[in-house]
């Protein structure tokens, strides 16, 4: 062999060589040097909100270079940049709504809707009337608001039908059990709030009527709003509070719905004490909804010039009913942004209810099938279930358990599926909107990180997705599980998130 074909051989078994050991470097490497030890700002900002570091779990490492991909596969192994109490279960408070958000767009579309309808049996009679009654059915319509079922009724009368002897017949019948609310346990002292309204799949208007209280120091005055025909205020049971007016709540006891005199519709009756010199106006749930229902549809339908029989019954709709009038809801996708951005939990629980009643078994409870739903999954994923706990799919438990390591997969898969776009929009964006609007705002994360909180009395949260100084994205999954964690725990989160907007390659 010649001394320049010797050369060319040498250079030749030079680069295989070198490729050779890059390759391997690349696939055993990890993307960022993994550390077990909490970063000195997240451990000056526990040590400042005199939390112990086993309050906290986190999981944070930068997302994959689609380009390091070969055949289907990673060049390298992703190893978590930061890793502590990875493993251990603990409560995600709000921050469960991606889990809920990413397995209800992949199994269900971003594009489906919930919707109502309005039917009945047959046509009405040449004097407008039917000859048996109205059904309202539920279908997980999430945007059934006083509007939206006035226009579906007002639809209803332009088809010629205004007398309804045979009354009204609600249908719930979409989710097992139709009502859950009744035998779950009030999550806090505040079950009139709208934070704890359990959805069914007939929710008119999220169960809410607006009430005003207004007191001088030596007068109450109070209404709803809308004032239906049928629903009288009474304030005559409530007290005088001597707290400062922010604090009303407190001593605000639980409504009670009474038949009004001479059985003229209801008494909502208040109850507990309310402060002087005071003025409050909240939406809250402080009527039955099957009272609700049905009152606000007669007074409707009544102004709309009908008529409808006293006859109230809750069944389903017979199979060969007649449609007379829908409305939908907005594509799952907007929905889901909405729930995310402002931690909607009425609303997450009615979207996971959803994903329960598609895949549901005869017999099979709602919730029960919503469960399977995440955990197949999971499976389907490769991912492990280890620790899972889920309740209600929101968030709103005490109950739901999930370990970083797996929230921050889910995350890491989410990135690389069709959902990715509507699921990263519906992420609050770090000191601009939704529930991190006031947070982060002197931080590189600024304007640049999409993450879901998490805020319980004893378990806050951050997870979603950071970028660090170099534009790379890094899935963060952040935890603090104490007594003082609500107090305490969320400037601890943000160093965190912070630490990993500062990163660089």
């Amino acid at each position: 062999m010649s001394g320049c074909a010797q050369l060319h051989h040498r250079a030749g078994w030079l680069l295989s060589a070198l490729l050779a050991l890059w390759a391997a470097s690349a696939q055993a490497a990890p993307a960022a040097q993994a550390t077990t030890d909490v970063p000195a700002p997240v451990q000056a900002a526990l040590e400042q909100a005199g939390l112990p570091a086993t309050a906290l779990g986190v999981v944070a490492y930068p997302l994959p270079d689609e380009g390091a991909r070969t055949g289907g596969k990673m060049m390298h192994r992703r190893t978590a940049a930061l890793r502590w109490q990875a493993e251990q279960a603990m409560a995600p408070s709000s921050s469960i709504k991606i889990l809920t958000a990413v397995v209800a767009l992949d199994r269900l579309g971003a594009g489906t809707r919930g919707r109502t309808e309005l039917l009945t049996e047959g046509p009405p009679d040449a004097e407008g009337r039917l000859a048996g009654p109205l059904y309202l059915r539920g279908g997980a319509d999430a945007q059934l608001d006083w509007g939206a079922l006035w226009l579906m009724l007002r639809q209803a009368r332009e088809q010629g039908v205004r007398e309804v002897p045979a009354g009204l017949v609600l249908d719930r019948s979409l989710f097992r059990p139709a009502r859950p609310e009744p035998t779950l346990p009030p999550f806090d002292e505040y079950p009139e709030s709208a934070y704890n309204v359990v959805p069914d799949a007939l929710l008119l208007n999220g169960n809410l009527i607006g009430l005003s209280l207004e007191s001088d120091s030596q007068t109450l005055r109070g209404r709803l709003s809308p004032a239906w025909r049928g629903l009288q205020l009474d304030l005559s049971a409530l007290a005088w509070s001597e707290r400062p007016c922010a604090d009303w709540e407190l001593d605000f006891g639980r409504p009670q719905l009474l038949p009004a005199p001479e059985g003229q519709g209801w008494r909502l009756r208040l109850e507990g004490s309310f402060p002087r010199q005071c003025q409050q106006r909240q939406d809250m749930s402080l009527v039955d909804r099957q009272a609700l229902v049905p009152l606000v549809l007669r007074s409707l339908w009544e102004e709309l010039g009908g008529s409808l029989g006293p006859a109230v019954q809750e069944a389903a709709t017979p199979a060969g009913a007649q449609l007379l009038a829908q409305h939908q809801d907005r594509p799952l996708g907007e929905l889901l942004r909405g729930a995310l951005k402002s931690s909607d939990n009425p609303l997450t629980r009615l979207v996971y209810l959803r994903l329960g009643a598609s895949v549901a078994r005869p017999g099979e409870e709602t919730l029960a099938a919503a469960d399977r739903a995440v955990r197949e999954w999971l499976a389907e994923q490769g991912l492990d279930a280890q620790g899972l706990v889920l309740e209600n799919g929101s968030g709103l438990s005490r109950r739901e358990r999930i370990r970083p390591e797996l929230l921050a997969a889910v995350l890491a898969r989410a990135a690389r599926l069709p959902l990715a776009p509507e699921l990263q929009s519906g992420l609050p964006l770090a000191g601009v909107d939704g529930t991190l609007r006031r947070r982060l705002k002197a931080s590189p994360a600024a304007g640049r990180a999409r993450l879901k909180t998490g805020s319980l009395n004893e378990a806050v949260a951050l997870a979603g997705y950071v970028p660090d100084r170099q534009g790379r994205p890094w899935v963060l999954v952040a935890f603090v599980n104490h007594e003082q964690a609500g107090r305490r725990g969320r400037p601890v989160l943000d160093a965190v998130a912070d630490w990993v907007a500062r990163q660089s390659p």
